[in-house]
């Protein structure tokens, strides 16, 4: 297992063990709800990233509590961390020939209709394309949703996948990491695809969770880097769509590289997200988990 240079090995392997203690999952199971991520929490992590090998860190035991998941009574196996990108447990990955093709539909019985149902798609069609640009995976949408690998619908609270949506500003999404391909958005949210035109306070982009949920579909578990498309929180009206050096790095490692892309031809992302470099949450509105549920216990 391959780690940052900037990790303190003992540190990370304590904490790593304490947190996500050795144990296979039999089944997908869902992300961790995610916790409010106070600028405090962002700090403590920060220097947990950057602290020297051997030295005492501050602040381990809130980035603990962040991490951890005592909403669950779920054991979390451990994750395996390469550079800063993280997979889910054993590596899954779609097992199909390169190059592939995955099917994606979209569930007849569980939608919302504030937005269009073509206004959806487009904005689907461009979330899995940013990833497609990348990999040699092409998403083809399909109207057969029963035989989709990828099925995607909007519900309410408790739809009969033991993991509840809790309205707005809670848990946005959840996903499952290969091959499951179950995609769960909450119809609760205020979901936009532009905001000048959406003007709620509490809306959420809908491609931005699109882009971080399809991550966890094909195997990514969350980043600790704060401008990938993997880190797990975005704020209301903040869009967070260009994949970054961590993303791209972690999915080729699985599914190797788009003949067409070149890292030479990556720019760095102008989302709001990347513009912030020490972004603060309003007390009122805590932190949303874009986390969905994938082989190992990620929301």
């Amino acid at each position: 297992m391959l780690l940052p240079s900037t990790f303190p090995l003992p540190l990370l392997f304590i904490f790593l063990l304490h947190n996500f203690p050795p144990r296979t999952a039999a089944r997908p199971v869902p992300e961790f709800p995610f916790r409010e991520l106070t600028v405090s929490t962002v700090d403590n992590h920060n220097r947990f990233l950057s602290s020297k090998r051997g030295s005492r860190v501050n602040g381990l035991s809130e980035i603990k509590k962040y991490l951890g998941s005592p909403d669950y009574n779920i054991s979390s196996p451990t994750l395996h961390a390469t550079k800063n990108y993280v997979y889910f447990p054993g590596k899954p990955r779609w097992a199909r020939r390169i190059p592939m093709t995955l099917t994606y539909g979209f569930s007849p019985d569980n939608s919302i209709h504030h937005l269009s149902s073509s206004d959806i798609r487009r904005t689907f069609k461009r979330a899995f394309s940013r990833w497609a640009s990348v990999i040699p995976v092409s998403f083809v949408e399909t109207d057969d949703y029963g035989f989709a690998d990828i099925k995607i619908g909007f519900y309410t609270g408790d739809h009969g996948d033991g993991e509840p949506f809790d309205g707005v500003l809670g848990i946005l999404a959840h996903s499952f990491s290969p091959e499951s391909g179950k995609f769960h958005l909450d119809a609760a949210e205020t979901w936009a695809i532009d905001f000048g035109v959406e003007k709620s306070d509490v809306a959420v982009d809908l491609e931005s969770v699109a882009v971080h949920e399809i991550g966890h579909l094909l195997g990514l578990a969350h980043s600790p880097v704060k401008t990938a498309v993997m880190y797990p929180s975005l704020k209301p009206r903040e869009k967070k769509v260009d994949l970054s050096i961590d993303d791209i790095q972690g999915v080729q490692s699985l599914y190797g590289l788009n003949a067409n892309f070149t890292f030479g031809s990556l720019l760095e992302s102008d989302t709001s997200a990347n513009q912030a470099i020490g972004f603060r949450f309003e007390p009122s509105l805590s932190a949303m988990s874009m986390f969905l549920a994938a082989s190992f216990f990620c929301i």
